[in-house]
């Protein structure tokens, strides 16, 4: 599996939380609800939920990018 980086677009993020809720292990809401990726979890190696966790955003902030 190719290096991969997760970047999350604050500007559009509304904080429905569908991240943190599929992939609990890589996201999680920051105090004012909008999602924020668990520190050395910025490459989410491991999480096999990753990907839906990207698709299951309302409004796409979320985008991984391989490196």
């Amino acid at each position: 599996m190719s290096p991969q980086r997760i970047d999350i677009n604050t500007d559009i993020c509304i904080g429905a939380g569908q991240c943190a809720l599929t992939a609990p292990d890589v996201f999680t809401q920051d105090d004012d609800g909008f999602s924020q990726v668990l520190p050395g979890r910025e490459d989410g190696k491991g999480s096999p939920l990753l990907r839906e966790a990207a698709r299951a955003c309302p409004v796409a902030a979320i985008s991984i990018r391989e490196e």
